[in-house]
Parts: C-alpha cells; structure tokens; sequence
C-alpha cells in the first residue's frame, strides 16, 4: 500500500459531508481519474452516513474501522485498515463508524 500520491493536483475546497461528520478533499491525477481522500468521525447506528453513488467506488480504508451495508443488505460487514469494499454505480452505502476512518474513495467510473 503506497503512503502517498506523488504528481497530482488538490482541489482546495474541502467536501463537507453531514454536518462536518466526513469531510474529504478531491485529488486530480495527470491521466484525468481522481479520488477523493477523506475523514470521516465516529458514527452510531441510530445516525449512520448514507452515501450516494454515481459511479463504481472503492472505497480504501487507511486508518479505523466501520460496518458497511452496500444498497440493501440486512448483515453489514466490518472493515479495517488495509481493506477495501467497492459500491455498484447509482447505488448507495450506509456506514457506521466504529472510530475515526481515514480513506481514499477511488471513483472507477
């Protein structure tokens, strides 16, 4: 797992998600893909994140844990640092965040 991205550009403004509760910056790569490099702070299941996809994410987790329900699965999954799960295009994911999550949501579409 690299530590970092070398030549690329940064868009300044922040992403501010739920009320502050994930926060990321958009990263531009030379050969025009991008991703996005993200926090998000600890959650509860009575208030879950709810994200909506336009494109195929997979989603990188850095630092931290968090259960994953992608569209309408009933069992979420645990994730930790050093995994990934990937979200279909036009779909949503529900995340509970058992404790601060750094991660790179690599937009694949």
């Amino acid at each position: 797992m690299s530590l970092q991205f070398d030549h690329v550009s940064v868009i300044k403004k922040s992403n501010v998600y739920f009320g502050g509760r994930c926060i990321s910056h958009t990263v531009q790569f030379s050969d025009g893909t991008k991703k996005t490099l993200g926090v998000m702070l600890p959650t509860t299941n009575k208030d879950p994140l709810i994200f909506e996809t336009h494109v195929t994410e997979r989603m990188e987790i850095i630092s931290g844990e968090c259960h994953v329900w992608i569209a309408d699965e009933q069992d979420g999954e645990l994730f930790r640092a050093g995994q990934s799960f990937y979200v279909p295009a036009n779909s949503t994911f529900k995340v509970v965040a058992d404790e601060i999550v750094d991660y790179v949501c690599h937009l694949e579409g």
